[in-house]
């Protein structure tokens, strides 16, 4: 009895069907566009298959895309005379997180189905069924409500519809997660639904609060009886799984541009030197304001790095290299309008440091070669100290700014 038992179990194994399960890739794009800098969205870059390859203008007009997926609906039997097709799909927003595939960073994408087709494939032509010559009166008269390019409530129709004596391709909107149910007039010995075509919608994140990489992330459906893509007890798909892999590429820019000569920073009084040269007076201050344009569509911090410093502070030194006397230089820096401070406040004289990064700077639109400046500032005591301690040798330092689009 035991090696019956076994026997039987290992055949029972053998005869399961495999699940089958179909994939598609959704990807989405963002780059900044100097041309529309406040167009602050991702362009869909997955190839149009199906209804929306088919009738292009249609689906333009609409904003919508479509996928033609291998997954044919079968009859299970014989249709009878008032039997059913109910239509329904997953109409309703779904959420489903991406990922930086580098920095692990998360962001919310949101997808729904707009619109559902394909073309259904009888076993003899619809003319024949119902016992006329007419082809397209064939098809209308097959069902109770007309033929299939006019979609029951709540579908809505689509605009195009395509037909031969045993086939008809259509396409609904499905602007509601109900069924949409087409009845038949006339028995039916077997049809089947040739692939399964849908048009979705994409609420995607804000690019410029992203960082520049691949998101990546899935959602699975199921399609059958009582799944999400339902066409009701009597249609059987040949895959019982979908899985749609969505991949948001981030491709931003930032970029600075020195004006030729703006690497070099000379600090100077307010006026000029002559009131110290010809009546003795000491300069309150010294410094010097140095232009720059920055493209930016990202996130970005800003940080220091210096040649000279005093061993206390945040600020960067100039010296005397032979003396050894030195003092504090302040670097500070305003950025242009469309770029704001983490409170989403305008950037204006915001300190910079040696020590740590500012708070990272927030892109409100793309922000297109416009000018922003670094400040350079020694306050009266360093100026005071390196003027009393100067012996005609120059004082200088390096000092690096760095913007860090790596947030």
């Amino acid at each position: 009895m035991k090696k019956s038992v076994c026997s039987l179990g290992l055949f029972l194994a053998l005869i399961v069907p495999d699940v089958e399960a179909v994939n598609r890739e959704i990807r989405a794009t963002f780059q900044p566009d100097p041309a529309q800098p406040s167009k602050n969205v991702f362009i869909n870059k997955t190839p149009n298959s199906g209804y929306c390859a088919t009738y292009p203008g249609e689906c333009e007009q609409h904003n919508m895309f479509s996928i033609q997926l291998p997954v044919r609906f079968s009859s299970t039997r014989a249709l009878y005379q008032g039997e059913v097709i109910p239509i329904k799909v997953p109409a309703n927003w779904r959420r489903l997180t991406v990922t930086n595939t580098e920095t692990q960073e998360t962001e919310t994408v949101e997808v729904r189905i707009t619109g559902i087709g394909s073309n259904y494939v009888l076993s003899h032509p619809a003319h024949e069924l119902v016992g006329i010559s007419d082809v397209i009166e064939g098809h209308r008269k097959l069902w109770t409500s007309s033929s299939w390019v006019y979609a029951p409530a709540p579908c809505q129709y689509s605009g195009v519809g395509a037909y031969g004596p045993a086939h008809y391709r259509f396409f609904w909107k499905t602007p509601a997660e109900e069924s949409c149910v087409k009845r038949t007039a006339y028995p039916i010995p077997s049809m089947y639904f040739e692939t399964l075509d849908f048009a979705y919608e994409l609420r995607t994140p804000n690019p410029l609060g992203m960082s520049s990489g691949l998101y990546t992330g899935s959602i699975p459906y199921t399609l059958g009886s009582l799944g999400d893509f339902d066409l009701g007890p009597l249609m059987t798909p040949d895959d019982a799984n979908l899985t749609l892999d969505f991949v948001l590429d981030v491709q931003h820019t930032l970029k600075v541009e020195i004006p030729p000569g703006g690497n070099k920073v000379l600090l100077e009084p307010q006026g000029g030197w002559r009131s110290w040269l010809e009546q003795g007076r000491k300069p309150v201050r010294l410094y010097r304001d140095q232009t720059f344009n920055i493209s930016a569509s990202s996130r970005f911090t800003m940080k220091l790095e210096c040649e000279h410093d005093l061993g206390f502070g945040s600020d960067c030194a100039i010296v005397d290299r032979v003396g050894g006397y030195g003092g504090a230089v302040a670097t500070s820096v305003s950025l242009p309008d469309g770029l704001t401070d983490s409170a989403g406040q305008p950037v204006r004289r915001m300190p910079l440091s040696r020590h740590a990064p500012t708070s990272p700077f927030q892109p409100g639109v793309y922000v297109d070669r416009k000018p922003g400046t670094l400040h350079f500032e020694m306050g009266e005591r360093d100026t005071h100290w390196l003027i009393n301690n100067s012996e005609g040798r120059p004082y200088k330092g390096n000092v690096t700014v760095i913007w860090d689009s790596e947030v």
